[in-house]
């Protein structure tokens, strides 16, 4: 639905469906009498407000309990109440169509729909008339008293929209705000309206003192300083980050904030971060809310989603790639029934984690969604759903996913946001996720710009651990690849990776980093006591276990390589290295005898992104093992064209197979001719 942003765009006899407040609709200017059936506006508010299909299935999960006699047969007299409500008798509204259930919104004017498409899109574009027009649709909470008794699937998913809708509020205040000018009138009432519907938004609180001491309003200064400082308190959320920018605005020379109004703190924040202009890392943040139990806390559902959030929250901080806000704080506003998105900004928080846990007719439901605190944007959600046999063992293997989902999709936009930086505005967090994106594509020039910003951020930030376990991994991709003197980058692979651990024993990238250069250097045992300690450190990081699989697969343990490789798929389904994972996984089953195995396994290597020509070998050996010689002739002349001098030396020097191994594939390779 395209976001026009003014109601004067739409047709006057249109359907106008008003969510942002009480649930309303008019038509043609007149106010359309509701359902007395709340479960039949909450039909009607859920499918307008998601605007996608819904299974039926999901609707009576949704609006009714396990006790009802025929959820379905209650869903079909809603259905029908509603295309009376809307004269929709054709059925061109309320769409049907096998399982699913729809509303055709063509021509509609939804409130609530024009504000998440403006947010949705590049809203700096908007001018200051249309971020005020898009304001002042709300009248009030989302759906404002629409909660159902006996429905908790409903009313958490309304209190998540409403969480939601109300962080979408405070962003078109805030860019409001930056699209007036500083001396408007209407620029200090945005101000007060963005305090009053994010009154813990540190930037909101600093923005209106600042506006009222520009203003010589010295006296509401004062009074709303100690107002905030006392909700602050109240709450027991730190002030003192507020106080400290105040402080420094006042002792400018240009300074208009009153010097003696502002008590100045010598304790810096907990959580406020590195002073501005700081090239230190700057870990994202993340706060992952308590699970909610669904339909409620009985029969030990309440325990399962409480340990699953313990769980994800341990495992999340083991990674060490993120500040993890302690479980303590997050249980305390979820008591209080505080929403993601204000938990974010109460907090200080790039990401927000929340989810639900549910047990139905035997099985175990997770549902859980990522969102991106300053923008409210849901970047990332699943649905986990499995029988409910072994209840821990399950509760493992969705905190696993769970985990390395986070862990990944975080990385990505971190990454993506690096890239748009221009180089020389870089810190040495945002410069090593530079680097990554460069890394990550394999290729000689590549890895070499990978390098430079990878020492961009060491040199920015000494300590930072991550950055030399990439450094290392760009020297050994440099060995590894014959992409320059071995021995040299060998030399400087370990060097990388121990300066890596002696700044952070305890992350899991380092050990990493320092195993596959022991590997690089021929220490098979050291290299595997590395990369084990790396998975000790933190179960759920899926490049140690590729890592595993990879030094098994070649000279190790062929079945536990076999292992560590599904582990990290499992982990990572979507890992940049999954050609790597795949591969080790088809050496390993070289290596036990199973050609036909290898050669399927090798064939997904092959296909996957950024798969080097080492892959594509893998393949063409794997094929002809398995007596597909014209597929290995066509994997043998791929590798021609991109290397006409490569050979089965070349590969051999890469990897450390064991001799039985060398054999079989020296045999395979005169048979397509690759000696």
């Amino acid at each position: 639905m395209k976001c026009n942003l003014l109601e004067g765009d739409r047709k006057p006899d249109g359907v106008r469906f008003r969510m942002l407040g009480p649930l309303a609709i008019e038509r043609g200017g007149a106010p359309l009498e509701l359902p007395a059936s709340r479960k039949t506006c909450g039909l009607l508010a859920y499918l307008a407000l998601t605007r996608r299909p819904a299974r039926r299935s999901r609707l009576c999960e949704l609006l009714w309990d396990e006790a009802a006699n025929d959820p379905r047969g209650e869903l079909r007299w809603c259905l029908s109440k509603l295309r009376g409500l809307l004269g929709d008798a054709a059925g061109n509204i309320v769409v049907t169509s096998g399982d699913t259930v729809a509303l055709r919104l063509d021509g509609w004017f939804v409130d609530a729909a024009e504000v998440a498409s403006a947010l949705d899109g590049a809203i700096e574009t908007l001018g200051a008339e249309q971020l005020q027009a898009l304001s002042e649709l709300y009248t009030g909470e989302l759906l404002e008293g629409l909660v159902i008794e006996r429905c908790p699937e409903f009313n958490l998913w309304l209190t998540g929209q409403q969480s939601r809708y109300a962080a979408f509020r405070a962003t078109l205040l805030q860019q409001l705000v930056a699209s007036l000018p500083v001396d408007s009138d209407k620029r200090l009432a945005a101000l007060e309206k963005w305090v009053e519907v994010a009154p813990f938004d540190d930037r909101a609180q600093i923005e209106l003192l600042r506006c009222l001491a520009g203003r010589g309003r010295v006296d509401a200064f004062k009074r709303h300083l100690a107002a905030a400082a006392r909700l602050y308190e109240a709450e027991g959320l730190d002030f003192e980050p507020i106080r400290k920018t105040l402080q420094k605005a006042s002792n400018t020379r240009s300074a208009t904030v009153p010097v003696g109004a502002v008590a100045a703190s010598a304790t810096p924040a907990p959580n406020a971060g590195a002073e501005l202009g700081s090239k230190a890392a700057r870990r994202p943040s993340l706060a992952v809310m308590p699970f909610h139990a669904l339909p409620d806390r009985r029969e030990g559902i309440g325990e399962t989603a409480d340990g699953l959030t313990h769980d994800t929250i341990t495992r999340l901080a083991k990674l060490r790639s993120f500040f993890v806000i302690a479980e303590g704080s997050v249980f305390a506003l979820g008591f209080r029934q505080v929403g993601p998105e204000e938990a974010g900004r109460r907090l200080n928080v790039d990401y927000v984690a929340s989810g639900s846990v549910r047990r139905r007719q035997g099985r175990l439901g997770v549902s859980v969604e990522l969102i991106e605190t300053t923008t409210a944007r849901i970047f990332w959600a699943e649905d986990f759903d499995c029988r409910q046999n072994d209840v821990f063992s399950i509760l493992n293997d969705i905190s696993d996913r769970i985990v390395a989902s986070i862990a990944s999709e975080i990385e990505a936009v971190e990454r993506n946001r690096a890239v748009l930086r221009p180089p020389d505005s870089l810190d040495a967090w945002q410069a090593y996720h530079r680097g990554l994106w460069h890394m990550y594509r394999f290729t000689q020039t590549e890895n070499e710009a990978a390098r430079r910003f990878f020492e961009m951020a060491v040199r920015l930030d000494p300590t930072f651990s991550r950055a030399h376990a990439g450094l290392s991994f760009t020297h050994w991709q440099s060995a590894f690849q014959n992409w320059g003197d071995r021995k040299t980058h060998m030399t400087h692979a370990l060097e990388a990776a121990g300066r890596g651990l002696i700044v952070d024993e305890h992350d899991p990238a380092a050990h990493w980093a320092m195993g596959r250069a022991l590997w690089l250097k021929g220490n098979h045992d050291e290299a595997i006591g590395e990369l084990q300690r790396s998975v000790n450190l933190s179960p759920n990081f899926a490049l140690g276990h590729y890592s595993l699989a990879f030094v098994h697969s070649q000279s190790g343990d062929p079945r536990a390589a076999i292992e560590a490789a599904d582990h990290s798929r499992l982990l990572s389904p979507f890992d940049p290295l999954l050609f790597g994972m795949l591969g080790s996984k088809a050496m390993a089953h070289v290596r036990l005898g199973q050609f036909d195995e290898a050669a399927a396994w090798s064939v997904k290597a092959a296909t996957q992104p950024n798969a080097h020509i080492l892959i594509l070998a893998i393949a063409a050996f794997c094929h002809v093992l398995a007596g597909r010689i014209a597929e290995a002739r066509s994997y043998a002349e791929a590798i021609r064209r991109a290397q006409p001098r490569f050979g089965v030396e070349e590969y051999l020097n890469a990897f450390q197979f064991s001799t039985d191994a060398a054999t079989l594939f020296r045999s395979a390779a005169r048979k397509i001719g690759l000696t």
